[in-house]
């Protein structure tokens, strides 16, 4: 499974010393440069199983910064480039612009139901909490309770 990932829940998941989750639910997950400089900026050292891909394709990415930050623009350009599976990417616009784009769009609280049915995650409710509590993550409620079902808890 190819899986190329913006910054936000990569950020996230490491504020909460849960980023190991990414790896035992996905093995690799690609990001691109513009995404590695965001991590590096905010954390001392990014995960060995995160891998750094240069996009080939900066028309498309400059054409998608009209509408996106440059790390959303240039993950989408990677997620084409390499016929990802899916895009883990949060932000309401960024994925408006993956889906309008034709990439299959994953967010961190989907992502983390996967990992709570594959066993690699023991509670959703106490992951989503401390998304709320220690990464600033904002979850309405709407989506809280959905999930929670979604995740059997």
């Amino acid at each position: 499974m190819i899986v190329v990932s913006d910054t936000s829940a990569i950020t996230s998941l490491i504020q909460i010393d849960r980023i190991e989750v990414l790896r035992e639910l996905y093995g690799a997950i690609l990001i691109p440069p513009a995404v590695e400089r965001e991590l590096r900026a905010h954390h001392s050292a990014i995960p060995n199983f995160i891998e750094v891909t240069a996009i080939h394709d900066r028309e498309a990415a400059a054409r998608l910064l009209l509408e996106i930050n440059r790390g959303e623009a240039e993950a989408i350009v990677l997620a084409k480039e390499v016929r990802a599976n899916v895009l883990l990417i949060d932000e309401r616009k960024g994925r408006a612009v993956a889906l309008r784009e034709g990439i299959p769009i994953i967010g961190l609280v989907g992502a983390l139901i996967a990992a709570k049915h594959k066993g690699f995650l023991p509670s959703l409710a106490t992951a989503l909490d401390e998304l709320e509590l220690k990464a600033d993550f904002r979850i309405g409620a709407e989506l809280r309770a959905a999930a929670l079902q979604a995740a059997g808890e």
